[in-house]
């Protein structure tokens, strides 16, 4: 029993494996973008120009790129900042009042202080404090050394916005397949949710749930590589034609993420309404299929290279289809949990259409009217 818990099994162990293949997988490009920076800045600094030991250099390089492809030139200039100012108030600082433990303290509170101030990006702050401890303990004030630090920061930070623009990531594939991540797993939950409503069973639906819920990470990534895509296509001429494509993706992320909270409300609800044993009416359960079918026309759209099919156009006449059937009569005498089910998937469909390119007041029209006078004029 004990070396049962002691050490994994062949399944998990494999997955760990599986797991640490693909996070390096997703780092190859970032680390060899980070080891390539940190040697040309050393170069530049000690043999362009010919500082003793400029390791700063690449310290910088490495900080300024790190492995989130994400706001880069940000931290770049976030790290050129904090080192001028944290060298700057330590040098002025410690010339009047020497240096010694309430110093340090001191001039690292007021080099920090002074960052927040001026900005607020913690890498801003932390360089400011690190400048500081550098001049308080090891750069006599007054010497060229603290001068010397900020132009390696400054090369540091220039080589590493010059390799990404020479070695760069794919402004748009990271994200692409974030966004197709993302709503293959929609697809996958409404077919759990639909499997669990003709059932009456709720174990399909606790599933799609968790699995729902799950998706965060991914928003989160596909977020941070559309920033770093934006980056990417102003810096680098190698992308520049990859603009169109970036802001298309952009436009999309918003929709993409409301979606997928509708898509955990739906099941949540729907969970609700199998443990309530609440009737739903067939027809609305059979849209649970077509939405999700409509969904993996959409993730094709996302991973479609510019020119093939389906399009944004072709996916959009999917989704409408599925809308023209989102009709009141589906949940006529419904209860709340029904009515709540119908509501949600309306409003998906909605977040689903912009992910086309519809625009919001577009989406809207095309699902049939709950009310006689609504505020969009529905599609004839």
């Amino acid at each position: 029993m004990a070396s049962s818990r002691r050490f994994p099994s062949r399944a998990g162990a494999r997955e760990r494996l599986k797991s640490s293949g693909q996070r390096l997988r997703s780092s190859a490009l970032p680390i060899v973008q980070c080891a390539l920076a940190a040697g040309l800045a050393w170069w530049v600094a000690k043999d362009v120009i010919h500082h003793g030991t400029p390791f700063f250099a690449p310290i910088a390089a490495v900080v300024s790129l790190g492995l989130s492809l994400g706001a880069r030139l940000r931290r770049s200039v976030e790290l050129v900042c904090g080192v001028t100012v944290g060298i700057g108030i330590g040098d002025l600082i410690v010339s009047l009042i020497g240096s010694g433990p309430w110093q340090i303290a001191l001039v690292v509170a007021m080099a920090m202080a002074t960052a927040v101030a001026l900005n607020s990006g913690p890498i801003f702050a932390i360089q400011a404090g690190n400048s500081a401890v550098l001049v308080a303990t090891l750069l006599p004030p007054g010497e060229a050394g603290g001068f010397d630090r900020m132009v390696d920061a400054l090369v540091g930070g220039l080589v590493g916005v010059a390799v990404v623009a020479l070695v760069p990531t794919h402004p748009v594939r990271r994200a692409r397949r974030n966004a197709a991540e993302i709503l293959g797993t929609a697809a996958d939950v409404l077919r759990k949710v639909e499997a669990g409503l003709v059932e009456n069973n709720p174990k399909p639906i606790e599933e799609a749930l968790r699995q729902a819920r799950a998706t965060q990470q991914a928003i989160d990534a596909m977020r941070t590589h559309i920033k770093g895509g934006r980056e990417i296509s102003r810096i680098s001429p190698l992308y520049w034609n990859s603009r169109k494509r970036l802001a298309v993706l952009t436009a999309a992320a918003d929709p993409i993420d409301h979606a997928m909270r509708n898509v955990r409300v739906l099941a949540r609800r729907s969970l609700t309404l199998v443990r309530d044993d609440e009737i739903l009416d067939p027809r609305l359960v059979s849209q649970f299929d077509q939405l999700a079918d409509a969904v993996d026309v959409l993730r094709e759209m996302v991973l479609a290279e510019p020119g093939e099919q389906p399009d944004q156009a072709a996916a959009a006449r999917v989704l409408r289809r599925v809308a023209k059937r989102m009709s009141p009569d589906l949940v006529e005498g419904a209860g709340v949990s029904a009515t709540v089910v119908f509501a949600q998937m309306r409003s998906l469909l909605v977040d689903l259409q912009q992910v086309a390119g519809l625009k919001r007041i577009s989406a809207i029209a095309t699902l049939p009217p709950t009310v006689e006078r609504p505020a969009y004029e529905p599609e004839s």
